[in-house]
């Protein structure tokens, strides 16, 4: 059985502690590795490496550093399959999601690769008589990296690419339930022939964490996950004087229209509803039908989702996997419940799923709660399982102002054929990624993954320019060359 190691300066080190973790196939409950709980003093090591190689890095001009990130994307392209498999073995997701998870890692490599242009500033002659001004942006130094469990290989990539690329040194500490792929990744940047200690791998839990939000030389926290555990993070990291960024839940709810296309709305709500076994920022968690739109659509969907294959996520015909272990199954299930005493009818009951074969695994199937209370705890809370909860309204007013309501912005769609009501959707929603027809408003790379509310907090998102802003302090220089100074040279 594989024991991880930390990967600082440059080469792989063994923990010194005595606390590891296992990490679990969630599909077949088979033990992959165990996992090191990296004390704060390994952080520290880490640290002080980032921070020794910062000095030379930063004066690496920007063309130079992303030849590093070119060549990373050919290894990325290289080793696509293995990755994407140990991301389905570990996390539980289908191949198929596994592969769509690497491919957008890598789109964000390619726009990092884009940072001589991205990373320009402004100047501007005579702002007064013979006085130029000009901003410039310069690197931060030692950033950190702390992400989730449900998508290993995509969501460092979010900010890694830009980090390096603005010439600051980064840690990246990944969820101890998968550690495998950054160890994988990590592999492959050890090919790169970085400088030492510009990129460097902590494994660790709450204790590696809080090393990092106390560490007084980082300069810049990135996080992904729930809601209080990024309420947490940012308030630790924020009071000792870091940049955060930190992505928490969501519910984003679904509109449907009476116009709206019901085979194609279906499809693409239980692709989103279903999709990754709902453990996803993105995933659908509640659908408003509104006026006729009820009837024809609760009977898609739920049609949908009961034939819906599950299995083992490297099955190529299976469409959903299992969720990340048994608590969190067993946390689901209680939440159906709680749905279910809240008076909602449960339509599609996925609980108690028996796979195959996988008898083991950590799986629920696709489930539907009719009739949710909009003011009971099910309509608010984030589930993240693949448990779609519906209501009715019947008007798009009612509905927006539904979603107007909710604690979270992290995405609404709405699904119609109306070019007005699709206007004052986007014109009124309030979420910070906006699907128009589309169940899963992810951002391009080019474009920052958004949030409102308590589904973000900070200022700057992740990827595109929010990452390059993020990761970047701009100075503003003012010059007067008096012409009796120039006539000494």
């Amino acid at each position: 059985m594989k024991t991880l190691q930390n990967y600082v300066n440059g080469s792989w080190r063994p923990s010194g502690t005595a606390d590891y973790l296992d990490v679990i196939n969630p599909a077949t409950a088979e033990t992959l590795g165990r996992v090191p709980l990296s004390p704060a003093a390994e952080v520290n090591e880490a640290v002080q490496a980032a921070a020794e190689a910062f000095v030379s890095w930063r004066r690496v001009p920007a063309p130079d550093r992303i030849q590093y990130l070119f060549k990373l994307k050919e290894l990325l392209e290289e080793h696509f399959e293995d990755i994407s498999r140990t991301i389905t073995l570990e996390c539980g997701k289908t191949i198929g999601e596994s592969r769509g998870e690497m491919r957008r890692a890598i789109e964000n490599v390619e726009v990092a690769c884009g940072i001589p242009l991205l990373m320009q500033g402004d100047i501007l002659e005579d702002i007064a008589r013979g006085i130029d001004e000009m901003m410039i942006r310069q690197p931060l130094g030692v950033t950190a990296i702390i992400s989730p469990f449900n998508f290993p290989g995509m969501i460092p990539f979010w900010f890694m690419p830009y980090a390096v690329a603005t010439g600051n040194t980064v840690i990246i500490k990944p969820s101890e339930k998968v550690p495998l792929t950054m160890e994988k990744v990590f592999g492959l940047l050890d090919e790169l022939d970085l400088p030492p200690g510009v990129v460097n791998l902590v494994n660790g839990a709450k204790e590696t964490v809080d090393a990092i939000l106390d560490h007084p030389v980082i300069k810049a926290v990135s996080f992904v996950g729930s809601t209080p555990v990024a309420q947490y993070i940012y308030a630790r990291g924020a009071a000792n004087g870091k940049r955060v960024q930190a992505q928490g839940g969501a519910k984003n709810p679904i509109i449907i229209l009476p116009d709206a296309d019901m085979e194609m709305t279906t499809r693409i709500v239980a692709d989103s509803a279903f999709g990754c076994a709902g453990q996803r920022c993105l995933a659908a968690s509640i659908a408003i039908t509104v006026g006729e739109a009820q009837n024809t659509f609760t009977e898609f969907i739920a049609d949908a989702a009961v034939n819906r294959v599950v299995g083992n996520g490297l099955e190529e015909a299976v469409q959903m996997g299992p969720v990340i272990n048994q608590a969190s199954r067993q946390r689901i299930e209680h939440l159906i419940q709680k749905g279910e005493d809240e008076g909602a009818t449960v339509l599609v009951d996925g609980r108690n799923a028996t796979i195959p074969g996988l008898e083991s695994g950590s799986f629920v199937r696709p489930t539907i709660l009719q009739n949710v209370n909009p003011a009971g705890e099910i309509a608010r809370t984030e589930i993240f399982g693949p448990v779609l909860s519906l209501i009715h309204v019947q008007t798009v007013d009612d509905a927006i102002h539904f979603v107007n309501s909710g604690q979270y912005g992290n995405m609404a769609c709405l699904f119609t054929n109306s070019g007005a009501a699709a206007r004052k959707f986007r014109y009124e929603a309030e979420a910070g990624n906006i699907g128009i027809n589309i169940g899963v408003a992810a951002p391009m790379a080019f474009f920052p993954f958004s949030g409102w509310k308590d589904s973000f907090f900070g200022t700057l998102h992740g990827q595109s320019k929010h990452a390059v802003e993020f990761y970047t302090q701009t100075k503003v220089v003012i010059e007067r060359w008096p012409k009796e100074w120039s006539r000494q040279f």
